[in-house]
């Protein structure tokens, strides 16, 4: 099992995710969307999705410096274990917290506004329930390191993951970690194997074209549409070839 978890579901992950990420943007472009619920309810949204996305921005930097940076170079550059351990740490509670009440916030208004709650689908259920442990692990880990030094992941998880990247993954170093540490890594590659058929696809869309789109046109109940007929089609707007003689 430990071979399997730690040596080859990485790798089952990352294929799903490259191949469903290629599927999902040649035949699904249309969903390819967050099925923004903001018409719905805009006030919790507004405090939740702040917190929880800078929250995941600030963690994902502290796991690019904690996994992938070895504890070597920081050794040669004179930083001390304390130190970085003191700064990880910090780091980690603050991102941390972001992330759980902005998590909190966004299930809790999922959960409670009507509107919310029906236009949410199966898969964004499982969805949040891996998101959520991913996090519950996730802090527990933070937690943990700040109670008890004598784990230092950058001794285990993190050599681990650079193996897998090297194509020689070392399975006894994470099979030596604690259980929450296992638990984080497996559910966090879980989570990369569902991302292609979620919503969580957003994350790769470069809101660059939002600057030319065609603008949505929104009326208040009793209005009727009708406006003079400009002379030319504003620019930004889908016409048809007719429409445009």
């Amino acid at each position: 099992m430990s071979t399997f978890l730690f040596a080859v579901f990485p790798y089952l992950a990352m294929a799903v995710f490259v191949v469903g990420m290629i599927w999902r943007y040649k035949y699904d472009k249309f969903g390819w969307t967050t099925r923004s619920s903001q018409l719905y309810e805009s006030k919790l949204l507004r405090i939740g999705s702040p917190l929880f996305h800078y929250g995941i921005l600030f963690a994902v930097l502290g796991h690019v410096m904690g996994l992938v940076i070895p504890k070597g170079w920081t050794d040669a550059l004179g930083i001390s274990q304390d130190a970085y351990h003191l700064v990880a740490v910090v780091g980690g509670l603050v991102s941390g917290a972001m992330i759980c009440v902005g998590f909190a916030i966004l299930v809790f208004r999922r959960r409670t506004v009507k509107t919310v709650f029906n236009a949410t689908t199966v898969n964004d259920k499982a969805m949040y329930l891996v998101l959520g442990l991913t996090i519950l692990f996730g802090m527990w880990n933070t937690i943990s390191t700040t109670i008890d030094h004598h784990h230092n992941y950058r001794e285990t998880v993190s050599p681990w993951f650079r193996s897998i990247f090297a194509f020689s993954p070392n399975v006894d170093l994470m099979a030596t970690a604690p259980f929450q540490f296992q638990a984080h890594a497996v559910l966090a590659f879980v989570l990369i194997l569902i991302w292609p058929f979620t919503r969580l696809v957003h994350v790769f869309s470069a809101p660059i074209q939002y600057l030319g789109r065609p603008y949505v046109v929104y009326r208040t109940k009793g209005d009727t549409g009708q406006r003079p007929t400009p002379s030319r089609a504003p620019q930004g707007t889908w016409t048809s070839p007719t429409a445009r003689k």
